[in-house]
């Protein structure tokens, strides 16, 4: 079946027909809307994105999607604090056009990270987060610098699991841990400068949306369009698109790149190693 947005729509309309929820769809910006009915709050889905993984996982993409705006849902519906929960909070990496405040006004606790990113805060509850805001700072009595160093300890507890494919003579690494802190773990300092002493050429990075990171270990010119190709497909499929450009890590810093693809390579002996 070809899935076209109205009939995603109406899918999403069955999913959520129950009094507790109330829907809504943009047709111009392509965008579908669940709120609770009592309070207003609610999850924005961009439909073009939920389609392209339609596409490539069927209808497990649309369960899973389904499952996170009720979890999300649920988590607006209740008062959380950061105290007693200390080990729950970590960093999550957005794009700068990110709202900076919440749909009720709240300012986001964030800091700047690249030219193209910022660097939020989260509480995890289990199945989703929720992102911190001036207020629940407030309320601990925590100043941000504490919040900051809090999240990134606890980001870098998280287990860093490498899939590795070898493309046009370069190497690719891909962290997917599913965890809602993939693209997080670029924040680990230590683990980038480890990376960028054993590759054989350029590390280069991307952070296309929240649940990947992509590394690249640049031998040739054709790895740098690669890389490209690879983060521009990635930012169309992802629930939270960061960014499709790509970062040079050099000197311990990262420093957007420019990548304009040109061709897509060929390599009958890539190799993929698990």
């Amino acid at each position: 079946m070809t899935l076209t947005s109205f009939k995603l729509k109406k899918m999403l309309d069955d999913k959520f027909s129950g009094e507790q929820w109330r829907t809504s769809f943009n047709r111009e910006e392509d965008r579908y809307r669940v709120e609770l009915t009592d309070t207003k709050k609610g999850v924005t889905i961009t439909l073009p994105s939920v389609i392209a993984k339609y596409e490539k996982r069927g209808n497990i993409a649309i369960e899973e999607l389904v499952d996170h705006i009720k979890a999300s849902l649920k988590v607006m519906n209740k008062q959380h604090s950061l105290l007693n929960n200390e080990k729950s909070i970590y960093p999550v990496i957005r794009s700068t056009s990110f709202p900076t405040e919440t749909k009720s006004g709240l300012p986001l606790i964030f800091h700047e990270h690249t030219a193209e990113t910022r660097i939020y805060y989260a509480l995890d509850l289990g199945n989703t987060y929720q992102l911190i805001d001036e207020q629940m700072l407030n309320e601990a009595n925590w100043e941000m610098d504490h919040l900051r160093e809090m999240a990134l300890f606890n980001m870098k507890s998280l287990s860093i699991e490498l899939k590795k494919d070898h493309v046009a003579d370069n190497d690719f690494y891909f962290v997917a841990a599913n965890d809602g802190y993939d693209a997080s773990r670029i924040l680990n300092e230590s683990w980038l400068a480890e990376m960028a002493e054993h590759a054989q050429g350029t590390l280069a990075l991307a952070v296309p949306h929240q649940d990947t990171l992509i590394l690249a270990d640049i031998q040739n010119d054709m790895g740098y369009d690669v890389l490209a190709q690879m983060a521009m497909q990635f930012f169309a499929e992802g629930r939270v698109p960061i960014t499709a450009l790509s970062f040079i890590y050099e000197d311990k810093k990262l420093e957007p790149i420019f990548i304009l693809a040109k061709k897509k390579p060929v390599n009958k002996n890539n190799k993929k190693d698990d």
